[in-house]
């Protein structure tokens, strides 16, 4: 292995080259999978899978990417990237959204069912429904959903995991238990 490689932990030894464009796939997944609040602490986590960089570069890296800081749900600034294609959405992880707040709401009152098959979710709504608690899914901008498909009672959500439609169902559906009791409660 060369010094322009290293081993990818994740990656089962993979060697992965230290090239920008690598180094930037890395940023993007690391975004996506958990709250990162500073520069300093991407980082650590870069550094902890192999890759070292200094703090202009990392920079850099954000603003090419096009990085913003967003609210999430503990109304923490954190770093996200926007989303591959031409939704330029900022997306963060699942659970770390603050409009997944409203997404929650939503589902309190609009979720009747979740139902789960590999990367896909089908969501039952009441009749009209599903444009509008869809349109609120989108606005959310969770890095797992790469989009929806809305008809009048159904919304199908699609995982950017080949396997994750069935921790998507879960999330909604603990969202709208929990938006449900906090409403019995008030």
């Amino acid at each position: 292995m060369t010094e322009a490689q290293q081993t990818d932990p994740g990656q089962g030894g993979q060697a992965v080259p230290q090239t920008r464009t690598a180094r930037h796939r890395r940023i993007v997944d690391i975004l996506g999978r958990q709250a990162v609040r500073s520069q300093s602490q991407l980082a650590r986590l870069l550094a902890e899978d192999g890759l070292s960089v200094t703090q202009a570069t990392l920079s850099r890296d954000l603003d090419e990417l096009g990085a913003v800081k967003i609210r999430n749900t503990g109304g923490e600034l954190i770093y996200a990237v926007p989303s591959e294609g031409g939704d330029r959405t900022p997306r963060a992880p699942l659970g770390e959204s603050a409009s997944e707040a409203r997404m929650g709401r939503l589902a309190a009152e609009l979720l009747i069912s979740a139902e789960a098959s590999a990367n896909l979710v089908v969501l039952r709504t009441p009749p009209g429904a599903a444009q509008f608690f869809a349109s609120a899914i989108d606005q959310a901008g969770v890095h797992e959903i790469i989009g929806t498909i809305a008809g009048d009672d159904t919304v199908l959500l699609i995982s950017r995991d080949p396997v994750g439609g069935q921790a998507l169902a879960d999330h909604l559906l603990r969202l709208a238990q929990r938006e449900h009791r906090g409403a019995d409660a008030g």
